[in-house]
C-alpha cells in the first residue's frame, strides 16, 4: 500500500529441492517487497504455500496482524475470543503466526475460520526456507486443505522478528500479495461481477487484467445487447485508520477525509501519480457505468475502459481529468451526470458510491470477502478459472438451459464490426470518406489509416492528421481550406511536420483562418485620395475623381499627366534610337574607310621596301653595258 509496509510476492523459479522420506517437492522462492516503515524497507525472501493459492493471477492488499494468544495457530483462534474479521472498507487482516506444534496447513485453517485473508508463518530457527505443505502433512490434513482459499508463505525467523517488532512500536504494517500464476477451474453462472481497479502501472497483474478486459469486450458486449448477461463492474478502496488520517501517507493515498484509499502506483510518495489519482478515476469508471446503465447502455462501460487505458496511461502523464473527459465526450456519455455522480473529494463526508462498493466488498451468502484483485465474481460465487476469454465465456454459457443458449454460446462465433456504430467512437472524415476505426477480433480498434501512402497521424479518437509529402493532397492535409467564387485557400504546406499556415491574406491557428481587412489591420491605400476595399484573401485600392492609382508607390496620380508623360517618353525613346543608329552607322564607316586605306598604304610601301611578312623580290634593272 502506498501508505504502509507491502510485501510483494513475486514467483521467480525453481531454486530449492527437498527430500522427505521418499517424496520429492519443489521450493518457490518469492520476493518480499517492504516499503514501510523504513526500518525494514528493502525485499526479503519466502516461500509460498502450494496449498489456498488463488486460481489465477492476482493480488492482495491487507494489514499485519500478530495476535497476543495462539501465537503458534494451532488451535481455533474462537477458544481464545479472537476474530480477523474486518469491517467494511477496512483493509484485510494478514496474521502472522510463529511455526511448530502443528501442521502448517492446520495454522492456516484455523486463520482462516477466524477471518483472515491470508497467513504468514516465522520460522522458529535459522534455516533455508522449504515449502509449507509435505505428503506426510497432506494425508493427514486432507479433510480441511482442500477447503482452504486464503494464501499463505513462511518467511525466515530473522525477518519475522523484524514484523513483530515494527507491529510492537505501534507500527501501521501492511503488505501486498501478487500471484503470476494462473491455474483454470471454470465455474458456471451467468450474472456477474469484475472487481478491477484502473491503475496501469502494477505490472504483471495490470497488463493481465488489461489484456482481458480488451479480449472479452466484443463478447461481454455481444451478451450484454442481447440481454443474456447482467455485468456490475467493481473496485477495492480501504479506509485509512482514523489515527492515521492526517499523516503524508493517507492524504496522498485518499480522499475524504481517509475513508476511500488505494495504493501508491509507485510505491513512491514522493514523485509520479498518489493513491488518490486511482481512487479518483476507479470512482469516475464506476459512474461511467452508472450514467451509461441509465441510458439502458451498459456495455459502453467496456468501451470507456479500454480506450481510457489506451488514451490516457500513467507512462504518458495522461492519466488525468482532462483526459478522461475526452474519452467520455467521444463515446457520448452526458459529462455532467458522470461529474454530479463523482462528488467532492474534499468533503468530510462519506461518498454514496465508493461506500456502496466498501459494503459490497464483504461476502455474502456463498461468496467470501472480496480481498484480491482482480476477482471475478459469477451469480455470488468466486470464479476460480483462468482469467482467459475463452475460459470466462464457457463458465458463463454454461450457465444457461439446455436449449436456451444464446448464439454466441453454440457457434463460439463472438465477433462482430464495432465500427457501424457511430463509427466505434473513432476519428472520422465524412467528406472524405475516411475513418480510424478498424475491427479486428479482439473489438474495434481506433487507429489512425494511411490513404495512398500518406501516413495520418493522431491518438485514432478525436484526430488523426496527413503528415509527409502528398498530405495536402487529400483532404487538405485535416487544414483549413474554403472556395469562394472560383478560387480556394488553402492552410495546408506540404511539410512533415505536418504544419497548417494560413495563406497571406488570412490569420487563424492553420485549423481554422479567417480573412484579414487589410484596410483597417494593414493601413492599405493611404494616401489623401485613396480609398480602400477589402475583398476576401486581398484588397482593393481606387481613386477619386480623373485619377490612376499606382499600388507600387500608394499614390494617386492624374489620368492626363501621365498621358503626356508617356508621349514624351515615346518621343524621347524615338531620339534616343535615332541618335543609337547614327552613332552605329558613323562607328561601321569610318571602321571600313580606315581598313581601306591601311590596304592602300600597304601596297604602296610594298613597292619600296619589302614588308615583315613578305619574301624580298630581286629588284630587275636595266644593263648599261654595250
Amino acid at each position: 500500500m502506498g501508505f504502509s509496509c507491502k510485501l510483494i510476492f513475486f514467483v521467480t523459479s525453481v531454486l530449492v529441492v527437498t527430500d522427505l522420506a521418499v517424496a520429492r517437492f519443489v521450493v518457490e522462492k518469492n520476493s518480499l517487497k517492504v516499503t514501510s516503515p523504513d526500518s525494514i524497507k528493502g525485499t526479503h525472501d519466502s516461500a509460498i504455500g502450494n496449498f489456498g493459492v488463488p486460481q489465477y493471477g492476482g493480488s492482495m492488499a491487507g494489514t499485519v496482524v500478530y495476535p497476543k494468544d495462539n501465537r503458534k495457530g494451532c488451535k481455533g483462534f474462537d477458544d481464545f475470543g479472537i476474530s480477523f474479521k474486518n469491517k467494511a472498507g477496512a483493509m484485510p487482516n494478514f496474521v502472522l503466526v510463529d511455526r511448530g506444534d502443528c501442521f502448517f496447513a492446520l495454522k492456516v485453517w484455523n486463520a482462516q475460520n477466524a477471518g483472515a485473508a491470508a497467513v504468514l508463518v516465522s520460522d522458529d530457527i535459522d534455516e533455508p526456507l522449504i515449502t509449507m505443505d509435505s505428503p506426510a502433512e497432506a494425508r493427514a490434513s486432507e479433510k480441511y486443505i482442500a477447503n482452504i482459499t486464503i494464501p499463505s508463505a513462511l518467511i525466515d525467523k530473522r525477518f519475522g522478528e523484524q514484523l513483530k517488532e515494527a507491529i510492537r512500536k505501534g507500527d501501521m504494517v501492511n503488505v501486498n500479495l501478487d500471484w503470476r500464476e494462473a491455474v483454470p477451474h471454470p465455474d458456471d453462472r451467468v450474472e456477474y461481477e469484475l472487481w478491477t481497479n484502473s491503475n496501469d502501472e502494477c505490472g504483471v497483474k495490470c497488463d493481465m487484467l488489461m489484456e482481458f478486459v480488451k479480449d472479452f469486450k466484443g463478447a461481454a458486449q455481444i451478451l450484454e445487447k442481447g440481454g443474456y448477461t447482467q455485468f456490475t463492474p467493481h473496485y477495492i478502496t480501504w479506509y485509512c485508520p482514523q489515527a492515521f488520517t492526517s499523516s503524508k501517507q493517507c492524504k496522498s493515498q485518499c480522499i475524504n477525509n481517509g475513508r476511500y484509499c488505494a495504493p501508491d502506483p509507485e510505491q513512491d510518495f514522493s514523485s509520479g501519480y498518489d493513491g488518490k489519482d486511482v481512487v479518483m478515476e476507479n470512482l469516475r469508471q464506476l459512474c461511467v457505468f452508472r450514467v451509461a446503465n441509465e441510458s439502458s447502455k451498459p456495455w459502453i462501460w467496456w468501451d470507456y475502459v479500454t480506450d481510457f487505458q489506451i488514451r490516457c496511461p500513467m507512462k504518458d502523464k495522461k492519466y488525468n481529468k482532462e483526459c478522461a473527459d475526452g474519452v467520455i465526450k467521444s463515446l457520448g456519455l452526458d459529462l455532467n451526470k458522470i461529474d454530479k455522480c463523482i462528488g467532492d473529494p474534499t468533503s468530510d463526508a462519506d461518498n454514496k458510491v465508493l461506500k456502496e462498493e466498501q459494503d459490497a466488498q464483504i461476502g455474502k451468502g456463498s461468496r467470501g470477502d472480496v480481498t484480491i484483485l482482480p476477482t471475478l465474481v459469477v451469480n455470488n460465487r468466486q470464479y476460480r478459472g483462468k482469467l482467459e476469454k475463452g475460459a470466462v465465456l464457457k463458465a458463463l454459457c454454461a450457465g444457461f438451459e439446455e436449449t436456451t443458449e444464446p448464439s454466441v454460446c453454440l457457434s463460439g462465433d463472438v465477433e462482430t464490426n464495432e465500427c457501424l456504430e457511430n463509427n466505434g467512437g473513432c476519428w472520422q472524415d465524412k467528406a472524405a470518406n475516411l475513418t480510424a476505426c478498424k475491427d479486428t477480433f479482439r473489438g474495434r480498434v481506433c487507429e489512425c489509416p494511411v490513404v495512398n501512402g500518406v501516413k495520418f497521424k493522431g491518438d485514432g479518437y478525436s484526430s488523426c492528421v496527413a503528415s509527409g509529402p502528398g498530405r495536402c493532397k487529400i483532404s487538405h492535409g485535416g487544414c483549413w481550406h474554403e472556395s469562394r467564387n472560383g478560387i480556394t485557400y488553402s492552410a495546408c504546406v506540404d511539410a512533415e511536420d505536418g504544419r497548417c499556415i494560413c495563406p497571406p491574406g488570412f490569420k487563424g491557428d492553420g485549423k481554422s483562418c479567417v480573412d484579414i481587412d487589410e484596410c483597417q489591420e494593414k493601413k492599405a491605400c493611404q494616401c489623401p485620395e485613396c480609398s480602400c476595399k477589402n475583398t476576401w484573401g486581398s484588397y482593393e485600392c481606387s481613386c477619386s475623381g480623373d485619377l490612376l492609382y499606382m499600388r507600387d508607390h500608394d499614390t494617386c496620380i492624374s489620368k492626363t499627366s501621365s498621358e503626356v508623360k508617356s508621349a514624351w517618353t515615346a518621343v524621347w525613346v524615338i531620339l534616343l534610337g535615332l541618335a543609337m543608329a547614327a552613332c552605329g552607322a558613323y562607328l561601321v564607316y569610318k571602321y571600313r574607310l580606315r581598313s581601306y586605306m591601311d590596304s592602300e598604304i600597304r601596297a604602296i610601301m610594298a613597292q619600296y621596301m619589302p614588308l615583315d611578312s613578305q619574301i624580298e623580290v630581286p629588284n630587275h634593272t636595266h644593263d648599261d653595258r654595250a
